[in-house]
């Protein structure tokens, strides 16, 4: 029982930051352009830089 008067107010603090960390989020604009963020991997140009010592690999050949 006295374990409860510990975790209640412990988990009550938990969940209150965790909603203030998302009121933050929402308002901050975090989730306005979620779309753009999954298409960032398709529009990366996989072009080696010089001087990193990897090479290009070609896959598209036969």
């Amino acid at each position: 029982m006295d374990a409860l008067f510990l975790l209640l107010p412990v988990s009550l603090l938990f969940v209150l930051g965790i909603g203030v960390a998302f009121w933050w989020a929402i308002f901050a604009g975090q989730f306005d352009d979620a779309q753009e963020a999954g298409m960032a991997i398709f529009l990366d140009d996989d072009v080696a830089l010089p001087g990193t010592g990897s090479q290009e690999v070609d896959v598209n050949q036969n």
